[in-house]
């Protein structure tokens, strides 16, 4: 499914809860509306507490944490943590934690430093995001999951997956 632009140009996310659907699809044009869709993701769907980011470099999804930290009220520059692994941002409501599994290859320590951010942010209540989430091979039947893939006409499409708990 394309998504509706209203006349502002700000991606608007449809209530994706009680849709049964597999397809919930929508394609973002550029990084701008990739962190516009994050920030409609986050204030339709602000019950979710772990979100896995999958795609490849350069598909948006560092962009969709930006929209998901504005919509957090987070005000410092939100970068990739693919050197330092995991970013904190405790100022949000919620707090955020971003982490970035790309240079772990080993499924033994990504899923280490997971389940330690994950205690972490437990502690504080935050949201947890992770870019990489496939160098795991954890089972988290409660996480929420977004692809993010190129198309044909170099757009991206996102694709968001409820947790199947």
């Amino acid at each position: 499914m394309i998504v509706n632009r209203s006349k502002d140009k700000r991606i608007k996310v449809p209530d994706l809860l009680g849709q049964q659907s597999n397809n919930n699809c929508w394609e973002l044009s550029n990084l701008e509306e990739t962190i516009s869709f994050g920030e409609e993701l986050f204030k339709k769907l602000p019950q979710i507490k772990l979100l896995l980011l999958q795609g490849k470099l350069g598909a948006g999804k560092t962009s969709l944490v930006k929209g998901i930290a504005k919509a957090a009220g987070i005000n410092e520059p939100i970068t990739s943590p693919s050197f330092p692994l995991a970013q904190h941002y405790p100022n949000g409501k919620p707090p955020l934690v971003h982490i970035d599994l790309y240079r772990l290859e080993n499924p033994k320590i990504a899923n280490e430093l997971f389940l330690q951010e994950e205690e972490e942010a437990n502690k504080m209540g935050s949201l947890i995001i992770v870019e990489w989430p496939e160098r795991m091979n954890l089972h988290m039947p409660d996480a929420w999951l977004a692809k993010l893939n190129y198309t044909n006409k170099g757009e991206r499409m996102v694709e968001i997956i409820p947790p199947d708990c």
